[in-house]
């Protein structure tokens, strides 16, 4: 359990290093393994987050262990793990360019292999609601079934995998392609991969996320 805590916090830091989040925005989280949830304090530079200060949270949000605060997206992280059994970790930030995306309320498409097979597909946009709410919770799952990411209108972006660090790797491959993206869309434009490329990859997608809960 303290190795899954340690990696929380190792996550979050390495948010704050690659520019997914500024300052102490944007939270991170893991299923530890008695399947309660260690969860980023609010308010709290990352570089000053410990294991111990992490917000151990039942699934009903009840606060069980650890001195931090529950950040006040926890309703978001409790509905991804209480939704999707295969979920081990959640990352919330607000990359600059997927978070482009976000304002526009803009789908960042699949046109790279990879995004198939690490995110399932198009990067979809959840509609607006206000942050911190079940209703950005209710919405945000609402896209997750078969994608790994989804895009918070006028917001950010939230990721899931098997682990912290899994969806961390998947926030990164969302912001590496939003960057391509804008810049294929100022060189005229950007095309899409041919559908059955789009179809078999996906399967490839399904076939990894399945695997998650295998341990």
């Amino acid at each position: 359990m303290d190795d899954v805590r340690e990696r929380v916090v190792a996550v979050g830091r390495e948010m704050e290093r690659t520019g997914l989040v500024v300052g102490t925005a944007g939270n991170v989280s893991a299923r530890l393994p008695d399947g309660t949830v260690g969860l980023s304090p609010s308010s709290v530079p990352y570089g000053d987050i410990t294991a111990d200060g992490l917000a151990v949270l039942d699934l009903d949000g009840g606060h069980v262990d650890g001195s931090g605060k529950p950040s006040t997206e926890r309703a978001m992280h409790l509905a991804c793990y209480g939704s999707f059994p295969e979920v081990g970790g959640v990352v919330h930030c607000h990359p600059p360019h997927a978070s482009m995306f976000a304002v526009a309320h803009q789908p960042i498409p699949a046109a790279i292999e990879e995004v198939i097979i690490y995110i399932g597909g198009d990067v979809p946009v959840a509609d607006y609601a206000t942050t911190g709410t079940q209703e950005l919770a209710d919405e945000v799952v609402r896209h997750l079934g078969d994608r790994g990411a989804v895009l918070m209108a006028n917001h950010g972006l939230l990721c899931v995998g098997k682990s912290a660090d899994d969806a961390l790797h998947t926030a990164l491959v969302v912001e590496h392609t939003a960057r391509i993206i804008v810049g294929a869309r100022l060189l005229g434009g950007d095309v899409p991969l041919p559908d059955h490329i789009r179809t078999s990859f996906g399967e490839i997608y399904g076939l990894i996320r399945s695997g998650w809960n295998a341990d």
